[in-house]
């Protein structure tokens, strides 16, 4: 019985470290996050720091970008959207490759707070869209291949 208690008690102090090293490794992370909150879900805290999330747009920024007329394509992405998780590190080296700049919106932080969902119409994600004089000019939806991506990107960024 002894034997039994004391393994329990190692198994727990074992799962309580394990919990406890993840939350110090977290609060590393939210120390330069680009989200401007600490108040982050889980699998959002998961992607800081990953090089293929390295161009996180707040909505004011990309919005205010949109409505200015100036060219920009945006990449609306979910971290729990395992398209998205497939695509994202297919897209963006080719995007570093070709020199496009792709700004990062996050639909999991972001998605109802300033219409990215109603005004720009982003109801599937990983969605790919470039806007050109304040509209949209090209979208891609779902999960692309290599060749599908090069390609939208020599059409609309070479313009």
């Amino acid at each position: 019985m002894k034997k039994l208690l004391i393994i329990g008690v190692v198994i727990i102090a074992f799962f309580a470290l394990i919990v406890f090293l993840s939350n110090k490794s977290d609060e590393a992370k939210l120390k330069d996050n680009p989200y401007g909150t600490n108040n982050l879900p889980k699998s959002t805290i998961d992607l800081i720091g990953n090089e293929n999330y390295d161009n996180i747009v707040l909505p004011e920024a990309l919005f205010e970008k949109i409505e200015s007329g100036e060219s920009v394509t945006a990449y609306y992405f979910h971290p729990e959207c395992q398209f998205c998780m497939a695509m994202t590190p297919v897209m963006m080296p080719i995007a570093k490759e070709m020199g496009v700049d792709v700004w990062q919106y996050n639909m999991q932080v972001f998605g109802n707070q300033v219409g990215a969902d109603t005004e720009y119409n982003i109801v599937n994600w990983p969605t790919l869209v470039h806007y050109k004089d304040g509209k949209e000019v090209g979208r891609m939806s779902g999960q692309q291949p290599e060749e599908n991506i090069r390609a939208f990107f020599n059409e609309f960024e070479s313009k």
